[in-house]
């Protein structure tokens, strides 16, 4: 019997994709560079700077001027961290209906705290998740298994009552690491994580409420 649900924050609950591009868009223009289309950049929402620079720029982690640049992109971003992001159409009836069967939820990401809090209030998810584990929250981000871990232990349950919701390979391999079941949505960004059907994940869903669905089919109500 599971008595939470645990979620990825970018490309699972919310679109994050056209404020994390306009911030490659502005650096493009900055350097009379073109800019990339929204679909474009949209696959490599999930890895963070490393990826969004990667599909705008072309460069990697290691390339001269990465770092001053991964500077500027954070600091432009953080300004603009909600003009066009959204809750994916159905989270917020999802979210409603998790609430009246009673299951808690959270969020695990490896989005920054300076980021993320801002971001979720802005969301309007503040007053109801119970509680945001950020990538600099605990030791090591996903795929390790220890956000996934410390957000269990603030929602005093365990694992194996617990479930992690994610877009990428890496949600699924934290989740399941941690001793969770584990859901990937077909509606994220994916990026190189290839097709959610080969993550290994226990269940895939296509639409917010096929999830919620889910979770009451099998009688998921705290104990």
């Amino acid at each position: 019997m599971l008595e939470a649900v645990l979620f990825d924050l970018d490309g699972t609950l919310a679109d994050t994709a056209p404020d994390l591009a306009a911030s490659v868009n502005f650096l493009l223009a900055e350097a009379g560079r073109p800019q990339k289309p929204l679909a474009a950049l949209r696959p490599y929402t999930s890895q963070g700077v490393r990826g969004m620079l990667g599909a705008g720029f072309g460069m990697a982690p290691d390339d001269p001027g990465y770092d001053a640049l991964a500077t500027r992109f954070l600091e432009r971003y953080a300004s603009h961290l909600c003009v066009d992001s959204r809750l994916f159409d159905g989270i917020a009836a999802m979210l409603d209906t998790l609430e009246d069967a009673g299951l808690r939820w959270g969020i695990v990401t490896n989005k920054r705290m300076r980021y993320t809090d801002p971001l979720v209030e802005l969301l309007q998810l503040t007053p109801r998740t119970t509680c945001v584990v950020s990538g600099d929250t605990t030791a090591a981000a996903k795929p390790s298994p220890l956000p996934v871990l410390h957000a269990c232990a603030l929602l005093g349950v365990a694992p194996e009552r617990t479930i992690y919701v994610g877009d990428d390979r890496r949600d699924i391999l934290a989740g399941q690491a941690a001793g969770c079941r584990s859901v990937a949505v077909r509606w994220g960004y994916f990026g190189d994580s290839g097709e959610p059907d080969d993550w290994g994940a226990d269940h895939i869903v296509d639409h917010p409420l096929e999830l919620a669905r889910w979770a009451l089919a099998q009688n998921l109500k705290p104990s």
